[in-house]
């Protein structure tokens, strides 16, 4: 991933909270045939490794896993992203040298992809996703809650995935690279906009506080 210095993330926070927050990942490996992506919800295992394990599963029918992988696997996660339109800049007025651009969050994190078929490796997984996903409802459902034998049927479609990482790229370009009246007027439309993503775009650009 290309990232100039004013945009790389180091934060080991911040890069976690962008995993953890990110619904889906785009899981990617390249094959003997071309590069092969496939969406797929991933957790971290922060205890294990350096840099963590990311985990998940995806449908046994998927030829994805039965492709020899060339190299490290790569699990992309997003975050917020927001479209900057040139009409916001100060500069616009004075000189007219302005351009659109795209703010944005991303963690690339690297690592070699074992795929396995246990039934209680696939289980666990199961689990793991569901409760991450389903804790903060007011009434969680678990995998408990489904037949055991009707659970024990639906593992028999997928194919777990397990990926250590061992390298993580974190990129927030969030018009660190402009000056303060610029990221002023971008967070001030940003904030006035009726998409989410944008409010909470606005909400992380760093903005100077008057004294």
């Amino acid at each position: 991933m290309y990232t100039p210095p004013d945009f790389r993330d180091d934060d080991k926070d911040s890069i976690r909270t962008t995993i953890h927050s990110a619904g889906l990942a785009s899981f990617v490996t390249a094959t003997p045939d071309g590069p092969v992506a496939t969406p797929l919800p991933l957790f971290l295992d922060e205890t294990e490794g350096e840099h963590g394990v990311l985990y998940g599963h995806l449908a046994r029918a998927n030829p994805q896993w039965r492709q020899p992988p060339l190299g490290d696997a790569l699990a992309i996660f997003s975050g917020p992203d927001a479209y900057i339109t040139p009409a916001w800049y100060p500069a616009k007025k004075e000189t007219g040298k302005v351009v659109p651009t795209w703010n944005y969050i991303a963690v690339h994190a690297y690592g070699p992809v074992e795929f396995f078929t246990d039934t209680d490796r696939l289980l666990a997984i199961v689990q793991r996703l569901t409760d991450q996903h389903e804790r903060d409802r007011a009434t969680p459902w678990a995998v408990s809650d489904a037949p055991p034998d009707f659970i024990n049927a639906l593992l028999r479609g997928i194919v777990g995935l397990r990926m250590p990482v061992t390298r993580i790229e974190g990129k927030r370009k969030m018009s660190q690279n402009k000056s303060d009246a610029d990221r002023s007027a971008i967070a001030a439309g940003l904030s006035a906009s009726n998409r989410p993503s944008d409010r909470q775009v606005a909400s992380l650009i760093p903005v100077r506080k008057q004294s």
